[in-house]
């Protein structure tokens, strides 16, 4: 069977990632999972094991930690969260195109350890549009809109570390593009061997 390919999404906050997220999930079927992280905080009454997260007691976490267990992996507000190996790998294998959505320090760190790994960034279309979308969310104080919106301008400094940008500006329209790269990636000759050996009759190319 022809291994899945590893996918990150990141983007600045206010750019829509969850959204768009959402809506190439719904249209990628079967061929797109988003893997389950893990995490050492408590399930809130809604929230359900192996669904949501997988919970772990915090020891429990850093003994994943020490034996290498993690793709990559934060600690925000006391808390873990992290992206399993296995679950990963389980899912590749099966054939499923796994994405996440990562900030751009854990895109690194999946990058170092699936080099192949196609990096997405997402942006909304100019700054005006990103205040809008930020200053629409209704719950922050002018403060603490000041501190997102900045921390948002910086994030967009790596989006040169990414193999593709996508804009935006509609969120079917950026979920049909991050779904031709997922198509684009999966033809790529490295990612087609085993369909070429088939075809040559099994013999080794």
């Amino acid at each position: 069977m022809k291994k899945g390919v590893f996918f990150v999404l990141s983007g600045p906050s206010g750019c829509g990632k969850g959204t768009v997220l959402k809506e190439v999930l719904k249209r990628g079927g079967d061929s797109v999972a988003y893997s389950v992280s893990a995490t050492s905080r408590a399930p809130r009454a809604e929230e359900t094991e192996g669904k949501n997260y997988y919970f772990k007691t915090r020891s429990e976490f850093e003994s994943l930690i020490a034996a290498g267990a993690f793709v990559e992996y934060t600690e925000t507000y006391g808390n873990y969260y992290g992206t399993l190996k296995s679950e990963v790998e389980k899912s590749m294998s099966a054939g499923k195109n796994i994405i996440l959505e990562i900030d751009p320090v854990g895109a690194r760190n999946v990058r170092r350890e699936y080099p192949d790994a196609v990096l997405v960034f997402l942006v909304a279309p100019d700054l005006e549009i990103l205040k809008q979308r930020l200053k629409g969310r209704g719950s922050e104080d002018e403060n603490t809109f000041r501190i997102r919106h900045e921390a948002a301008l910086s994030e967009m400094e790596n989006a040169t570390l990414y193999d593709y940008v996508v804009v935006n500006d509609e969120v079917s329209r950026a979920a049909d593009d991050i779904l031709a790269i997922i198509r684009a990636e999966n033809l790529r000759t490295k990612n087609s061997i085993e369909i070429l050996s088939g075809i040559k009759g099994g013999k080794q190319l």
